[in-house]
């Protein structure tokens, strides 16, 4: 029986890059994970071992580095459409590329005056940027996203009128904690073909509007909730075709504090990590093909 080679890539994992600019004395820092992977002609080195069109991914990690040092990182963004285009463009045998990129956030050290040093961070809390480009030589295609931001509504949640079974326990909730950690992934209308989107502005008025969404929404699911997050994002950012959130359920319940001879008035709490409801889902513009794949 004959065998035949399926779809295939290779890459370079998680390179790890600090870019630090020093024209001011008033620092900038990007801190960047990215990951390469490539694919195209690349049967012979599968079916004879044949490395002729093989660009190592030693290389590929190399001019992660290179291209830190002569483009500079404006944004997660911009940085992997640079480096999307030099592997498939300059690399006959290279077909397609995907680049992979998590951003860390560097706050600065508030100093009382603020005019000390310029040079002094602090790592932000757990939030994680995220960004992947794929190129196939004519157009690109671009996903922003964020992961491990946690956010809570101490009130306007409630959860009732479900389904019931011989199995449920759940109380009915009329005013209960919502808490959530979001993964969020949204593409971008932006191919290649004009001038590209403001990355840093528009991931932050994104992320605003995810924000603002979750604390504005009076919820009855964290369904609803998430779909008032996409729509938020799609009725203000026009750059922005599709939105993908994947939302524990980061469930708070109630102390019985009975035993104590004392009263649980929607104070007390534990917060149970597992396990918990995962909610997920896509909210896209009308027309448009969903293309972000379940993580």
């Amino acid at each position: 029986m004959a065998h035949v080679l399926g779809q295939n890539q290779y890459g370079k994992a998680e390179t790890r890059v600090v870019r630090v600019r020093r024209d001011t004395a008033r620092h900038e820092i990007k801190d960047l994970n990215v990951s390469v992977a490539l694919s195209g002609d690349l049967d012979d080195v599968h079916l004879t071992g044949s490395n002729a069109n093989c660009l190592p991914t030693d290389t590929t990690k190399n001019t992660v580095y290179a291209f830190a040092k002569e483009h500079g990182i404006e944004s997660a963004e911009a940085f992997g459409i640079h480096l999307a285009r030099h592997f498939v463009d300059d690399n006959e045998p290279i077909r397609r590329a995907r680049i992979r990129i998590e951003e860390y956030a560097w706050d600065r050290i508030p100093t009382q005056d603020d005019a000390g040093p310029g040079h002094s961070f602090v790592r932000s809390g757990g939030e994680v940027r995220t960004a992947e480009i794929g190129y196939d030589g004519s157009s690109f295609q671009v996903i922003t996203g964020l992961s491990e931001l946690t956010v809570l509504n101490s009130t306007d949640s409630e959860f009732w009128g479900y389904i019931k079974d011989k199995y449920t326990t759940l109380k009915e909730a009329y005013d209960r904690i919502l808490a959530t950690q979001v993964t969020a992934r949204w593409k971008h209308s932006w191919s290649g073909a004009e001038t590209q989107p403001p990355w840093e502005q528009s991931y932050a008025e994104v992320r605003r509007h995810l924000l603002e969404a979750f604390a504005q929404t009076y919820s009855y699911s964290l369904q609803q909730t998430l779909y008032a997050m996409g729509t938020r994002v799609l009725n203000n950012r026009a750059e922005v075709d599709e939105v993908r959130l994947e939302l524990p359920n980061k469930h708070h319940f109630l102390v019985d504090l009975e035993p104590f001879g004392l009263k649980n008035e929607n104070e007390v709490y534990y917060a149970a990590d597992r396990p918990y409801g995962l909610i997920e889902g896509t909210v896209h513009r009308e027309g448009v093909t969903p293309v972000i794949p379940v993580a």
